[in-house]
């Protein structure tokens, strides 16, 4: 027996020492998510071991403040919940290994991930080197430079992290609370989603009180031998054409029709457009909202999968530089390479140097611009690996890059004035058409995707003065002039960024948070702040309105930018803030009344299952009537939103099964079919009495138009050729929720 046990300890000796022997010590490196572990350690070898952080495995707890606010504004930070059994195994991994690489993103947040895991595998072990290395791109060039080239943790970076991360959850852990105690649970405010929405909501009162007013414009139809081109009226009797009606433009028109028409003029302007830098991370999050219909979020999410690295054949390659930054300067290598390519593909749009672009006064310039890692992975020669989305979004980065290294454009346009002599002579006036051409196409050569209507010219008039023309027949066009458009994610990341509020990193979860929280929403692309939103918004701005100015927001980012560039100590900048900070919220803690309950509001409803009176409530999702019997009865509905023109009934808002799709319709179906696509406003027709709505088109924007398509109030001809698409249908099947 005892012969036995021995012989199997001897081969579990062997078997070990093969195994500890087939281990040999290795170069752990630790990245932030799976994708990006996979890339890099086929690039590295079999001599390194890639693992995945996941994002933060540290921070501060969300249960509690967990700021020392007496002592410097230390944080307490402790090990993100569900993530500890991670963290043991990384820091498992770095006893065994020879050396440790810290390669999380290169912005605030990695370097702070970076520092976190240093102290915790420190925390275990102080014999392994920890040493922190970055990149740009994944490609294995850039890796191989990156090992090469470890650093230390750059601290100032962290502080900066530090400091912002200190000061939101002052503000948030302050603000929540009070609106917790004065106004409902569940709220919450923060620090620059307030300032956000407080924009959107500015707009949204600009938009709501804005009044369309009516006007004409009037084109005409001219024949020159067997061509037709179409001109506008500018000219009448020597000033610019105000049309406030049809009975105007029709004075107009019966004076000119048997008129005399003669080219009187012909202008032609050549023109240079220049192509643009590369993309920033607000650039792209512009442009990829207006050509692919992509949000911020999207935009990010699928930058992050191109960034991180995708299978080309029996490779993986990170596809694009890193995706946040505010900067439009390009690595001298990646300029060598592209005008080489230039070269080959298009000669004659080579420049004789490269184009400069000149980086923003307020840009950090922390990293390159957006590009492709590689200009050879043309969009065409590797679109069979993508999804639709990354090929998309991938064709736009890589077409803007390569563009903004070519020629200019030249384009030539000219312009036409026509006059026109009345009958009598006394009145005249001036057609103008205009046509464009592309005379020198430089980077148009390239760009697709890209390209817009203007880009690919228009009808050129072949026209000289002197020239007769005829009239063919006449375009009056009924307007109604639009108010300031509301936010969509490009225009509200622009505005953020001009306004200094945010970072490159932020302007994604800035516009997410205000969408999650259900403070906006989302209508045709179109940001609307929803009644809790707006309610949130009036609060902060009575009562801590130096707290949500944008001025205020901008001085604090500059600050946190001072403290990365060890211009400004942490502390200093966040004792700074506190103190008044601290004081006001106390301040309004004691002397604000309490608005709990004072928002519900009686009715006149009665409830259908006990009898007693409904009460208007605001919930998460906006306004809705609840049993005044609760908890007894729990009978809630939707508020109607106006009366229905069929039958009297009151319309309500419903939702489509499957995707949830909103539509109003009434409450007597299947008695009554009356539904409309479009929301009713709190505002009856002048002219008939039925309710108005908000429209949207294309064309027009968002406008407000009578339900009543036998109503002439604000429509356009176009309404009224598609009175049935806000008139009576059958009422789709609804998803059974109010």
């Amino acid at each position: 027996m005892a012969a036995k046990t021995e012989k199997k300890d001897k081969k579990m000796e062997k078997k070990k020492g093969a195994s500890k022997k087939g281990q040999a010590k290795k170069i752990l490196v630790i990245v932030e998510s799976p994708t990006k572990a996979e890339t890099i350690e086929k690039y590295l070898g079999p001599d390194y071991s890639v693992k995945a952080s996941m994002g933060h495995l540290i921070d501060l707890p969300k249960s509690r403040l967990a700021i020392d606010t007496e002592h410097n504004f230390e944080p307490e930070y402790i090990t993100v919940r569900g993530r500890a059994k991670l963290l043991k195994e990384l820091q498992g991994d770095a006893k065994k290994a020879d050396m440790v690489l810290l390669a999380s993103d290169i912005d605030r947040e990695g370097e702070a991930i970076a520092w976190h895991l240093k102290n915790a595998i420190t925390a275990k072990t102080e014999k392994v080197p920890i040493q922190r290395i970055s990149f740009n791109e994944i490609t294995p060039q850039a890796i191989r430079d990156a090992v090469a080239q470890p650093r230390v943790i750059d601290e100032a970076k962290v502080n900066a992290q530090k400091a912002r991360r200190v000061l939101d959850r002052l503000v948030g852990y302050n603000l929540s609370p009070l609106l917790w105690k004065k106004v409902k649970n569940g709220l919450s405010a923060g620090r620059v989603q307030s300032v956000a929405l407080r924009i959107i909501c500015e707009r949204e009162k600009e938009v709501e009180n804005f009044i369309p007013e009516e006007y004409w414009s009037l084109e005409a139809d001219f024949k020159v031998g067997k061509s037709v081109y179409t001109a506008q009226l500018v000219s009448w009797q020597g000033n610019k054409p105000e049309l406030h009606s049809e009975a105007e433009v029709n004075a107009i028109t019966g004076k000119i029709k048997n008129g005399d028409y003669v080219v009187s003029e012909v202008r032609e302007t050549d023109k240079t457009v220049k192509p643009k830098p590369p993309f920033t991370t607000s650039q792209l999050q512009q442009t990829a909202a207006n050509r692919l219909g992509f949000t911020s979020r999207k935009t990010m999410q699928v930058a992050q999968q191109l960034y991180e690295g995708v299978g080309i054949g029996s490779s993986r390659v990170g596809l694009i530089t890193y995706m946040r930054t505010d900067s439009v300067r390009v690595s001298q290598t990646a300029l060598d390479e592209v005008r080489a390519w230039l070269g080959q593909n298009y000669p004659k749009e080579l420049p004789p140097v490269p184009v400069e672009y000149a980086v923003g006064k307020k840009a950090q310039d922390a990293h390159e611009a957006i590009r492709p890692t590689y200009v050879t992975y043309t969009p065409d020669s590797i679109k069979e690996h993508l999804t639709r989305d990354q090929l998309r979004l991938y064709t736009i980065i890589w077409e803007r890059f390569v563009s903004s290294q070519m020629n200019s454009a030249k384009t030539r346009t000219l312009s036409a004035d026509i006059s026109v002599s009345a009958d009598d002579g006394a009145a005249n006036g001036i057609f103008r058409i205009t046509g464009t051409k592309i005379i020198e196409k430089g980077f148009y050569r390239l760009i697709k995707l890209l390209s817009t209507k203007e880009e690919k010219g228009n009808p050129y008039p072949q026209l000289k003065t002197g020239d007769r023309v005829t009239i063919d027949r006449f375009h009056p066009e009924q307007h109604f002039t639009q108010g300031p458009p509301r936010y969509t994610d490009a225009t509200i990341v622009r505005t953020l960024e001009e306004k200094g509020i945010g970072r490159p990193s932020t302007y994604a979860p800035i516009i997410s948070v205000l969408l999650d929280r259900y403070y906006v929403t989302r209508s045709n692309r179109q940001l609307v702040p929803t009644l809790l939103g707006k309610m949130i918004n009036d609060i902060l701005v009575e009562y801590f309105p130096h707290y949500v100015d944008s001025g205020f927001t901008a001085a604090m980012e500059t600050k946190l930018d001072e403290v990365e560039e060890s211009q400004m100590r942490w502390p200093d900048m966040i004792r700074e803030f506190w103190a008044p900070f601290k004081a006001r919220v106390d301040e309004v803690g004691k002397t604000v009344e309490s608005f709990k309950g004072s928002l519900d509001e009686p009715t006149d409803y009665v409830c259908e299952k006990c009898g007693k009176p409904l009460v208007k409530k605001l919930g998460r999702f906006g306004f809705f009537l609840a049993c005044s019997g609760f908890p007894e009865c729990r009978n809630t509905k939707s508020i109607p939103l106006a009366k229905c023109p069929k039958c009297g009934g009151d319309v309500v808002a419903r939702k489509t099964k499957g995707r949830g799709k909103e539509f109003y319709g009434c409450t007597n179906y299947p008695d009554c079919d009356f539904i409309s696509h479009f929301k009713p406003i709190n505002q009856n027709c002048p002219k008939c009495g039925q309710f108005m709505v908000e429209k949207y088109d294309k064309k027009n924007g968002s406008h407000k138009v009578c339900i009543n398509p036998d109503c002439d109030y604000l429509h356009s001809s176009d309404d009224e050729e598609k009175a049935e698409e806000s008139g009576v249908s059958r009422q789709p099947e609804e998803s059974g929720n109010e």
